[in-house]
Order: structure tokens, then C-alpha cells, then sequence
């Protein structure tokens, strides 16, 4: 079977409802990158960074895979497909897709502060209270900016 590697970012989606980072109403608008995404940030103030990215989660739950994830996914009745993916939403694999490598992280997981290979899955809103098996903060599973 003949392999697929597509690479997919913000605009893909963008046809779902979700704001993309660098448009004039996207999700960087009243926050400041360093204030949100950067491990400084996160230990300065944990809370608005679990807020920041406690929205990030709702947003993309309400969210749906349009056609050009379904029409992704519909590519593996006849490829191998690996998709590739700066988006941290899980529209790929939502819309069927088996197969998604998320370079930025995914909203749909938390890791723990203290051991990074350390991830779960989590659904809902975090608290700054949360903590992994061993008794550690947990954090966003996203690559912040500086990592």
C-alpha cells in the first residue's frame, strides 16, 4: 500500500470554527505569547495559563472536523496515511483519521510538571489543584513557546 505524509496546520482547522493564532481576531488577541505559553509564564501564573488553555479545550470540543479532515481520514480506505499536524485540537481524529502526530502538543492531554514522558489524557477543565499519580502539578500537554 502506497504511503500518504500530510502536513496540516491552523487553516484546516480554521473551517471547523477555531481561531488561528496569528489572525487579526486570533487566539493571541489580549493575551501576550509570554504571558500563556512559555514555561515562565507557567510558573509565574499556573492559573492563567490552566484558563488559557482550559478555553483552548472547550473551543475545540464545540468544535467539528469539516470535510477536509473527513476527506483525510476517507485517504486511508486506499493509503497509508501519517498525518503530521501543528494543531493541538483532535479534529484528525475525530473525523476517523488513525493515525495523527502532533508536533505541538494536545489539548486533550495533561503531563506532569515533574516527569514529562508522564501524560494523560484528560477531558474537562484543569485545576491548578490536579496532580499526577506521584503527588506533582500537572500541566498542558502543549509545547510552549522556549521548549
Amino acid at each position: 500500500m502506497q504511503k500518504i505524509v500530510v502536513l496540516t496546520g491552523a487553516g484546516i482547522s480554521a473551517d471547523s470554527g477555531l481561531r488561528t493564532f496569528r489572525d487579526t481576531d486570533g487566539l493571541w488577541e489580549g493575551y501576550k505569547v509570554e504571558e500563556v505559553c512559555t514555561p515562565e509564564a507557567f510558573a509565574r501564573n499556573p492559573q492563567l495559563v490552566i484558563d488559557f488553555y482550559n478555553e483552548r479545550r472547550r473551543q475545540a470540543r464545540a468544535a467539528e472536523p469539516n470535510a477536509a479532515h473527513r476527506a483525510l481520514a476517507e485517504l486511508e480506505k486506499y493509503y497509508q496515511v501519517q498525518i503530521v499536524t501543528q494543531n493541538v485540537d483532535d479534529l484528525h481524529e475525530r473525523a476517523g483519521s488513525s493515525s495523527v502526530l502532533h508536533l505541538h502538543g494536545e489539548l486533550g492531554k495533561l503531563r506532569s510538571t515533574a516527569d514529562e514522558t508522564d501524560i494523560i489524557p484528560w477531558q474537562g477543565d484543569q485545576t491548578a489543584a490536579d496532580r499526577d499519580r506521584h503527588g506533582n502539578p500537572l500541566r498542558p500537554h502543549i509545547v510552549f513557546f522556549g521548549e
